[in-house]
């Protein structure tokens, strides 16, 4: 039997920022969404679905409703702020999803969203005026996808 000692996992500076950055990602796409939400992104997001279904005959992505799409990510964002104490402490199985939303939900929604206003439009059917819905908190959320994949790395060797 395992005593509380052994089960005890050392806190180190280098764990506290990766939990930090965790937390710093959540909270950063709790303010990318906010953005989306205020600047309609589904009015963009929803017929570029659409749009690509029809050019491709299969697109993975859905297409939402408002609520359900808020709901949506507003449960995956509480969900990561409750599993921030085991970041903290290191868990293994978490590095493989932080790593995925720091690159997809951080580095590729943040470029996305830029190249969208850089080009006007997702696809060609697809056009709205500048910037993109979401663009405004794409710096910040790049900015910490990028300080959690340092930690990350930084990291990789304690866990």
């Amino acid at each position: 039997m395992a005593t509380a000692a052994a089960l005890r996992v050392e806190r180190t500076p280098a764990l506290r920022r990766l939990g930090i950055a965790w937390i710093a990602m959540a909270l950063a796409l709790a303010v990318h969404v906010t953005d989306e939400a205020l600047t309609g992104f589904l009015e963009v997001y929803n017929p570029t679905v659409l749009a690509l279904r029809a050019r491709l005959g299969f697109w993975p992505m859905p297409t939402f409703s408002f609520g359900e799409w808020l709901a949506g990510l507003s449960i995956g964002i509480v969900t990561m702020l409750l599993f921030s104490p085991l970041v903290f402490r290191g868990a293994r199985w978490i590095r493989p999803i932080f790593y995925l939303l720091a690159i997809a939900a951080g580095v590729f929604n943040a470029v996305g969203h830029t190249l969208g206003t850089l080009f006007g439009q997702t696809v060609s059917s697809v056009r709205f005026a500048r910037p993109a819905p979401g663009f405004y908190s794409s710096p910040l959320l790049l900015v910490v996808a990028i300080y959690a994949l340092v930690q990350l790395r930084r990291t990789r060797a304690t866990v």
